[in-house]
């Protein structure tokens, strides 16, 4: 698999601060933390409170061109959910959505992970085609298909 490419050259925070969800204090704020403590400056910005989840996952498909899919209302087939292991869903933030032909459609918390989309497409044998998806949404499709269906 390629490395992602960014159809818009522009950082995260960049767009979030042209579509007026944050300020410039509060983009130097999340970076400030970012360089102090690590992780993504997305969820730095939602754990701050000062952006959605939506908000960045649109963002993210402006930034990379992923298409936006939340879960809440999607019905996914059950032959699809085990198409990858429960354990790999959770680790990875991973939910598959459909598959046609030999390509996996997936929503993911964090489809710049290349790795992952490498490790999904060694297990299924297919290509993957990944969506992005908030935290929240995943959550709930987790367990709606893997948590609810094993009675755990």
């Amino acid at each position: 698999m390629s490395p992602i490419k960014r159809l818009v050259s522009k950082q995260l925070g960049e767009l979030l601060k042209e579509r007026n969800i944050i300020t410039d204090e509060q983009l130097k704020e999340a970076l400030d933390l970012q360089r102090q403590k690590g992780g993504l400056i997305g969820e730095i910005l939602i754990s701050l409170g000062y952006a959605k989840e939506e908000e960045i996952a649109q963002a993210l498909t402006v930034q990379y061109g992923f298409p936006y899919l939340p879960l809440d209302n999607y019905e996914i087939d059950r032959e699809i959910i085990k198409l990858i292991p429960e354990d790999l869903v959770k680790k990875y933030g991973v939910i598959p959505i459909d598959k046609i032909g030999s390509t996996l459609t997936v929503a993911m918390v964090n489809p710049l992970n290349i790795n992952t989309l490498e490790e999904l497409e060694s297990i299924t044998k297919c290509t993957v085609q990944p969506f992005v998806t908030t935290s929240t949404s995943f959550q709930k499709a987790f367990k709606k298909y893997y948590q609810e269906k094993s009675g755990k």
